[in-house]
């Protein structure tokens, strides 16, 4: 069974950057795409980046780098000039499969518990 478990969320003023982690339990041997989510109350979850076993990136914002270490399985969002709109509760997620990513909620079936960011102006 695969268990996502995110942290380095917290608050911060607008113009800062947070680095938001994800470990990943129990698919060590797996290939699997992975992605951040974000969602506000009310709010659909909406994508935020993801990034392919073989390590392509695809991004909602420029301001966030996606990347991944294989080897401690663990799945990183760096977040710079933090927005007040960037304000909402992260998810990592993922999917066991090779190729590209979807950026639909839907297609991932492994979540993480989330992690608050607030972004004060």
């Amino acid at each position: 069974q695969v268990q996502l478990v995110e942290s380095g969320g917290g608050s911060v003023q607008a113009g800062g950057s947070l680095r938001l982690s994800c470990a990943v339990f129990g698919a060590a041997d797996a290939s699997y795409c992975m992605a951040w989510f974000r969602q506000t109350p009310g709010k659909e979850r909406d994508w935020v980046a993801s990034i392919t076993s073989n390590g392509f990136t695809s991004y909602r914002e420029g301001r966030f780098t996606i990347s991944r270490d294989n080897a401690e399985s663990i799945l990183y969002l760096q977040m710079n000039s933090l927005k007040a709109e960037d304000t909402a509760m992260y998810y990592c997620a993922a999917v066991i499969r090779d190729g590209a990513c979807d950026s639909s909620p839907i297609h991932y079936n492994y979540w993480g518990q989330g992690t608050q960011v607030t972004v004060s102006t």
